[in-house]
């Protein structure tokens, strides 16, 4: 069984534990975090440590830290012959030059602490600087994945944009929604299968083929009464948004 040090207590460093917590072939054998009361919710599973120069010897070290905290980690961290791994979608390889075996292991998902996850149906985007390792690291995301790619570093900076928009955008979308629901006393949950078709058309055919609306439409008397509706960044962010879906589909506003 090879041994794993998890370094984070995040979002993603909390669904990785939970991932391996029943692995035959992975253990985690140890937690790492800088502050102490984040490292609480896994002191009666797992040895747990705040101090780099503690960290115990082991097969793998998965650095699931916020990408402005990895240079300043690793280059507080000791030198070693054990395999480092981070979880970032948009910090390059070169991060983890520093360490003879390295590499990538990036779980593509949205993680929320209280909320779970289908490990098996995340992919994992997988990197490595020799071929050596990548079999090791290919069977530590396939042990949790059915969906393991290989993907480079400059492959994982695109798909990191695209998941900015598809996800945080989006989701930014709906707090709008939601918003606007709210200050007119109208149930969101009427929306949620609005959401849900979307998202599931998004996945059958092209986004750009699925497109409908008033924008699309070149509605302008819909565009002009919804713009009275709102307030004054909510105006901004539709105008824009509208104007790009017109320029897209090669209509004017």
């Amino acid at each position: 069984m090879k041994r794993i040090v998890l370094f984070g207590t995040g979002n993603v460093a909390t669904h990785l534990f939970e991932a391996y917590k029943n692995s035959e072939d992975f253990e985690i054998i140890q937690v790492y975090n800088h502050a102490s009361k984040s490292l609480q919710p896994f002191k009666d599973k797992v040895a747990i440590t705040t101090d780099l120069n503690k960290i115990s010897p082991a097969d793998i070290y998965i650095l699931a830290l916020k990408d402005d905290t990895l240079a300043e980690v690793c280059f507080r961290m000791k030198d070693t012959d054990v395999l480092v791994l981070h979880t970032s979608g948009a910090v390059p390889l070169k991060v983890l030059n520093k360490f003879k075996h390295h590499g990538v292991f990036y779980p593509l998902q949205t993680f929320s602490k209280n909320k779970k996850v289908d490990f098996s149906k995340i992919p994992i985007c997988i990197e490595t600087n020799n071929q050596e390792d990548n079999q090791l690291i290919h069977d530590l995301a396939s042990g949790i994945s059915e969906k393991v790619f290989d993907i480079s570093s400059e492959q994982r900076k695109s798909l990191h944009v695209a998941a900015v928009f598809v996800s945080n955008f989006v989701n930014f979308l709906y707090t709008e929604g939601e918003s606007i629901c709210k200050e007119n006393k109208v149930p969101f949950e009427i929306l949620h299968p609005l959401i849900l078709e979307t998202a599931t058309k998004a996945l059958n055919i092209s986004p750009k083929d699925a497109q409908t609306g008033p924008a699309i439409r070149k509605d302008q008397d819909v565009i002009s009464s919804h713009l009275e509706l709102l307030n004054k960044e909510q105006q901004e962010l539709y105008s824009l948004l509208t104007q790009s879906i017109q320029n897209l589909h090669g209509k004017e506003l």
